[in-house]
């Protein structure tokens, strides 16, 4: 992986291409994103660059944060990741990453946090459906169901799904398209939707399957 940038998704929108077609878009604020440390094989174990995105009050960061920050003179940031580049070393520090380095056309691999759903029940969680509405079934009718066998294995199986936390999962969607990036906003319109509610970080990359 060559490119990689840290963004905001701010919502979805709508646009005509030169054909006349509806696409639909993303509109993420890729960068730009400051390069605050480098990290290499000799020393770390592995190449990758460590950047910041976001800047914020030095009162809201910690002292270890703080301190990396105060070290490459860069403003106080509120999101700070890895990124690992086979270019790594060519970065400098204090240099920072914008959106031109993707062009239209560009095939991106997108991770982000999915919308969190709370404790929800199998049929939300698991599209399970609904126990019979008629005689044989008590006062529940979205309950899990059967657990298995009594006797035999006198126990519930691992994986068997059950109600729980549905969503706020780390989510990849590959190979999509970008379609316009706006240098001067530092915005990149990528078709189709990402994961994650507005406001959600997401990491947009070079796709690893184009």
């Amino acid at each position: 992986m060559k490119k990689a940038i840290i963004g905001k998704k701010l919502g979805m929108t709508q646009i005509f291409t030169t054909d006349g077609l509806v696409v639909p878009v993303t509109v993420v604020e890729a960068g730009p994103c400051t390069v605050v440390q480098k990290k290499t094989e000799e020393k770390e174990g592995y190449n990758c660059v460590v950047v910041a995105f976001e800047e914020q009050k030095e009162s809201r960061v910690n002292k270890a944060q703080l301190g990396t920050f105060k070290k490459t003179n860069v403003p106080a940031h509120r999101i700070l990741r890895e990124l690992k580049l086979d270019n790594a070393r060519e970065y400098e520090i204090g240099k920072p990453i914008t959106c031109d380095i993707f062009e239209e056309g560009d095939k991106v691999d997108v991770t982000g946090l999915t919308r969190g759903r709370g404790f929800t029940g199998v049929i939300q969680r698991w599209n399970q459906h609904r126990l019979r509405m008629t005689h044989g079934v008590s006062l529940v009718h979205r309950e899990v169901g059967s657990m298995g066998a009594n006797s035999t294995p006198s126990r519930v199986f691992k994986n068997k799904n059950m109600p729980g936390h549905y969503g706020h999962e780390q989510v990849t969607i590959q190979n999509l398209e970008v379609v316009k990036v706006d240098t001067a906003r530092n915005i990149l319109l990528i078709k189709g939707c990402l994961p994650g509610p507005r406001g959600t970080i997401v990491t947009v990359k070079e796709s690893v399957k184009a």
